[in-house]
């Protein structure tokens, strides 16, 4: 008999090559026993014969399983845990802790660039209200200007040091 197809299936077989029929083309060769087959084709037969057997596991399956192992590996079973229901709100309790904690950082990093800064100067309510000007009204924004400037220029006169050599004001 000629054994080349078989050889063929096999080689396919053990490449994930073949179709459900093929690999039942195999498994019915081997469950056959022929007494004519190679050597070679031989050694096969017991893979294929494992799958033929249709052996049910049964229902105490696990009960024998567990008999045979001993028994303090059986008592570190875990027990049977009941679910619990968790809220929206413990859910995000992680994300609102590290959210308060990016807010701090952020908050005091903030402080700490401000209070480096050498040229910055801090300004209560009042000053930064008068420093405002109304844009609705031109005249009293120039009249504002114009008293700033008159103001400036007499501090400046007034705060002109005296010449050293001379001893006097320069005029």
């Amino acid at each position: 008999m000629d054994y080349k197809y078989i050889e063929q299936l096999l080689d396919r077989y053990f490449s994930a090559e073949t179709t459900v029929q093929e690999e039942q083309i195999l498994r019915t060769f081997f469950a056959q026993g022929d007494e004519e087959m190679p050597q070679e084709l031989k050694q096969y037969a017991p893979l294929f014969a494992a799958f033929n057997d249709d052996a049910v596991l049964g229902d105490d399956f696990d009960k024998r399983i567990l008999d045979m192992l001993p028994a303090e590996t059986v008592a570190l079973q875990p027990k049977q845990v009941k679910a619990r229901t968790i809220s929206i709100a413990e859910r995000l309790r992680p994300l609102f802790s590290a959210a308060a904690m990016v807010a701090i950082l952020l908050t005091v990093g903030n402080a700490i660039n401000q209070s480096m800064r050498p040229d910055t100067t801090w300004m209560d309510a009042d000053e930064y209200a008068s420093m405002m000007v109304d844009s609705q009204e031109p005249a009293v924004a120039y009249d504002q200007v114009s008293d700033s400037l008159t103001l400036a220029k007499d501090n400046i006169l007034t705060s002109i040091p005296t010449d050293s050599l001379l001893g006097s004001n320069v005029d």
